[in-house]
């Protein structure tokens, strides 16, 4: 006796009309288990396209009702530069946001190493306190920080933005400490075995390993630091020589405000590093928010 069976027919049998059904079940199944994240993706796109589109506009169509450029006016990128010294703030901004990532990986990574693989009286309690100053408004403290500057000479430069770093960043001490924990402790215990000291555990074992924390650290800094409007605004906003990018074009904004082609191409620049960035770290990024957090 023959047993029949409802196995599945090889695609290659398939006369073509069923495989072009497959083919579109194929498709369809895929839109569908990805829906969500195609609408997420365009509603990020979108904002972008509309900046590029804008900035190679006419000035009489930009901002109009249509959407499409009827001339291409690449020449918009170049006017910008002649309009501003774009050059000195991008300059400014690379400044700001390089030493003070630079500061907040030379601070955060002896904290958060003393705070995930070194066992000391006090560990929790200065933890909590990282964290409740991960908490603290900003308003609360610029007061009297704003007066420590002025006594010290240093307002109308990015100064101070940039040395604060170099002493303490609760947020990169949280996020290095939480992905400090997803290393085993039995690698720094071999290293000490060997001869090695706690500073020569950290720098030789730990931070080889750490690199995606790391990397993702260095990248939520940099772009918090280059996205910067308040703290450029407070401490260096009465010398326009010491601008960064964020605090240019909001005065070039208010300069060019019904050429706003002219607008959306100086936006378009200074989106262009921080995009670049991303694009050639992003495995980095990604994989070290994927394990920061494993362990509490």
């Amino acid at each position: 006796m023959t047993l029949l069976t409802d196995t599945p027919r090889p695609s290659s049998s398939l006369p073509p009309r069923a495989k072009r059904k497959r083919a579109w079940d194929k498709k369809f199944y895929w839109v569908a288990t990805h829906a969500f994240g195609i609408a997420l993706g365009v509603i990020f796109v979108l904002p972008i396209v509309f900046v590029l589109l804008t900035a190679v506009m006419k000035s009489d169509q930009a901002m109009s009702s249509s959407f499409w450029p009827s001339e291409w006016h690449f020449e918009n990128f170049v006017e910008v530069f002649n309009r501003a010294p774009l050059l000195e703030y991008f300059t400014n901004s690379i400044i700001y946001s390089t030493l003070a990532t630079a500061g907040a990986l030379l601070s955060a990574i002896p904290a958060a190493y003393a705070l995930s693989k070194i066992r000391w009286r006090g560990q929790t309690f200065f933890f909590m306190l990282t964290v409740a100053a991960m908490m603290l408004p900003p308003q609360v403290t610029i007061v009297p920080l704003y007066d420590m500057w002025v006594r010290l000479g240093l307002t109308g430069t990015i100064a101070p933005l940039i040395i604060p770093y170099f002493f303490f960043d609760a947020f990169s001490v949280f996020l290095l400490r939480q992905f400090f924990l997803t290393i085993p402790k039995d690698y720094i215990e071999a290293a000490k075995i060997d001869g090695c000291t706690e500073f020569q555990a950290m720098t030789r074992v730990l931070i080889p390993m750490a690199k995606p924390g790391i990397a993702a650290t260095a990248m939520f800094c940099f772009l918090f630091t280059w996205n910067d409007y308040f703290g450029p605004l407070l401490y260096a906003g009465e010398n326009q020589e010491s601008w960064p990018l964020s605090l240019a074009i909001a005065s070039f904004r208010g300069m060019h405000h019904v050429e706003w082609n002219l607008t959306m191409a100086a936006t378009a620049l200074i989106m262009a590093p921080v995009i670049i960035l991303f694009v050639f770290a992003q495995k980095s990024f990604v994989k070290g928010i994927t394990f920061t957090g494993v362990k509490g």
